[in-house]
């Protein structure tokens, strides 16, 4: 009977083994997106889930939870199980400025994060209203030595408003900050006449770039963009290391396993080597970036000390 017994439990552990053992993944996959569906960040994580989907024999599905500048989306994702179902489109601005600048965030983009790595890099641009008596980055700066410049931004803390003061802080310029609620109404003031001086990621002005109401002075990156060539980078006028992209990246909760986390790595960067996928980046103006998890780490640590080292040399406070 006690073999008869054993066999039996023997045999019901075969039986359920299986469903312990699935192999990663066994099911659809989450991806958090802290930004409204339609938007540049939006398409970006469509078309690597898209591609990554096909790589890895399971969805991976989108969810749009826009609010806070991406803060809220991160606080959700931090607190999701550790499992590789749920993962999240990380950025310079949750994972950089706001950190930075912000207290009681209710996650820590370092101990509440695996870093998986970058999808793509959008850059960008310092901009004037034709008006504005600058045709170049020296002629701005020239200006701001002389006398204060008024800017524009989409609000306190956004990387909008920090790049301006970057180069403030660094080239010794005078401004004045004028906060917007949002990237809207401060690019309808600029349009209007009513600011002279912005920074905005290239999707939200290139049109206008092109159709002459805005002028570009400086592009960050180390090369010029393929969809506004005629614009120099901060490094060509003689500012380097000034790469302060707007970046996306992917992310899983703290406690992932590497093994999960090496293979959501190798299907992000097939995605990314794709060519459709690279098109439709291109489109939004975006470079896709394939990188390790310990090189986008590396990133997120530099864009950490940089923002919270000029938050508290400039005095920035949150509102």
């Amino acid at each position: 009977m006690r073999k008869i017994s054993g066999l039996l439990a023997a045999a019901a552990l075969a039986a359920v083994a299986p469903a312990f053992a699935q192999p990663y993944p066994a099911h659809p996959i989450t991806l958090i997106v802290p930004f409204a569906a339609g938007g540049s960040a939006s398409i970006a994580a469509r078309s690597v889930a898209d591609k990554m989907s096909e790589t890895l024999g399971q969805q991976v599905v989108i969810d749009n939870r826009a609010g806070a500048g991406g803060t809220l989306a991160t606080r959700l994702a931090a607190k999701t199980a550790p499992d590789g179902y749920t993962l999240l489109m990380s950025t310079s601005a949750a994972f950089g400025t706001s950190p930075s600048l912000l207290q009681n965030l209710g996650y820590d983009p370092r101990k509440d994060f695996e870093p998986i790595g970058l999808i793509a890099a959008t850059p960008n641009l310092i901009i004037v209203h034709p008006s504005f008596p600058a045709n170049s980055l020296a002629d701005l700066i020239r200006i701001g030595r002389e006398s204060r410049i008024a800017y524009g931004s989409p609000g306190v803390g956004t990387l909008n408003h920090l790049i301006v003061e970057l180069l403030a802080y660094r080239t010794g310029m005078k401004v004045a900050h004028i906060p917007y609620k949002g990237s809207g109404p401060a690019l309808n003031d600029l349009l209007g006449g009513h600011i002279r001086v912005l920074a905005s990621a290239l999707p939200n002005v290139h049109s206008h770039i092109l159709a002459g109401s805005m002028r570009a002075l400086a592009i960050t990156g180390a090369q010029r963009s393929a969809l506004l060539p005629m614009v120099p980078t901060f490094a060509e006028q003689g500012l380097p290391d000034y790469d302060v992209p707007l970046r996306w990246g992917l992310s899983a909760p703290a406690g992932t396993p590497r093994a999960v986390i090496d293979k959501l790595n190798n299907a992000l960067n097939g995605a990314l080597m794709s060519d459709d996928v690279r098109q439709r980046l291109a489109v939004e103006g975006a470079e896709p970036e394939p990188s390790t998890p310990e090189a986008y780490a590396a990133i997120i640590d530099r864009e950490l000390t940089l923002w919270s080292q000029l938050v508290h040399a400039v005095g920035i406070k949150a509102e």
